[in-house]
């Protein structure tokens, strides 16, 4: 798993040697949570289908759905993150004619995959779930421990929370097997994004000490410049890349706000807490302290945050002005996925994509 950017093996020993263990439980009670995820998996299909309207397509894989603990959530991220990134190394290598020896030497895997260790240590303890998109891919990861300890936090219903976090979920699962072409474009944009880069080794090693370094400004609690680097995506701020970081950025922002659109739109007779849910919820998606909102800030989460807000405020518009049926075109081609001045703009995409028919 090593790279000559990222030592992905050290990454996974790292996060899994920092990683904080979950909440105390027997057992027996670990084995009724794992049980009762996968019940909530199973059902939310159905009632995911039934409001979106959409269905997997022909051949599509058997959905596996795996409830894992945070260190077989870093295991299977640790592969895809390798699956992604490494090829955006070869490519660099090939485009500055660094052998894979001198970008190692530039950069240092081992050094970076301690630093993504960390990265991933922090985020496993937030995470309740996710579809994988890359490595693996094809399943569905539900992460007990940080799931009980989000409802034990919040003091709501368990089986709703479950429900409720599963019903976002497979809404992922539902998007990427209804629609495979999917894939294939977020893993052009990698590709485009990396011919459209002028990185050396040199720029890439600065950009990344400028980044570790405001993390480790956060963590000793002192305050982030307001021109500090915007997250990790500050490696990677070339003004030539910005045109794929927008579609990037547009096609996320409508997975992820489509699928908060779905968890609440299935409403109070699947989910009786639904509106406590989501009123609570949306506090803790801010960060519990002042160290956990700077290292969000630092690690780009913020960002995704204001993509769940984006694409749902897109979704809801949508599908308020012409329906459901009619708000699935969105997913036809690269070319009717919403651009990024239109997520704040519903009524710009229905007149580009659907005035015309």
């Amino acid at each position: 798993m090593a790279s000559s950017l990222v030592d992905w093996e050290t990454a996974r020993r790292t996060a899994r040697r920092l990683g904080r263990p979950g909440p105390a439980t027997t057992r027996a009670d670990a084995a009724a949570v794992v049980a009762e995820l996968h019940e909530c998996a199973a059902a939310s299909v159905a009632h995911v289908e039934a409001l979106t309207g959409l269905t997997p397509a022909a051949g599509a894989p058997t959905p596996v759905t795996a409830v894992v603990d945070r260190p077989g959530w870093v295991d299977a991220n640790t592969a895809g993150m390798a699956a992604l990134l490494d090829p955006i190394s070869e490519a660099l290598q090939e485009k500055t004619g660094s052998t894979p020896g001198a970008l190692a030497r530039a950069v240092g895997g081992r050094v970076t995959g301690v630093q993504a260790g960390a990265v991933l240590s922090f985020v496993s303890s937030k995470v309740l779930g996710q579809y994988e998109v890359f490595g693996t891919g094809g399943r569905l990861l539900l992460v007990a421990p940080n799931i009980v300890e989000a409802e034990q936090k919040l003091g709501v219903d368990p089986h709703d929370f479950r429900m409720w976090v599963c019903l976002h979920e497979v809404t992922h699962q539902l998007q990427f097997t209804a629609f495979p072409w999917l894939q294939t474009y977020l893993e052009k944009q990698v590709q485009e994004f990396v011919r459209a880069s002028d990185l050396d080794p040199a720029v890439l090693r600065d950009r990344l000490r400028e980044v570790v370094g405001s993390l480790s400004d956060a963590v000793r609690g002192k305050p982030v410049d307001g021109d500090a680097p915007g997250g990790l995506m500050a490696l990677v701020a070339d003004p030539a890349q910005q045109a794929v970081l927008d579609r990037v950025t547009a096609v996320m922002s409508l997975v992820e706000g489509h699928a908060e659109f779905v968890m609440d739109g299935v409403g109070p007779d699947v989910v009786p807490s639904v509106r406590t849910l989501r009123r609570r919820f949306g506090q803790r998606r801010k960060g519990v302290g002042p160290v956990d909102r700077l290292l969000r800030r630092l690690l780009g989460l913020e960002q995704k945050m204001q993509q769940y807000a984006d694409g749902r405020h897109f979704v809801a518009g949508v599908v308020d002005r012409v329906g459901m049926e009619a708000f699935n075109t969105v997913w036809t081609s690269p070319g009717t996925l919403p651009r990024k001045e239109e997520l704040t703009d519903p009524q710009r995409w229905v007149d580009r994509v659907l005035t015309p028919y």
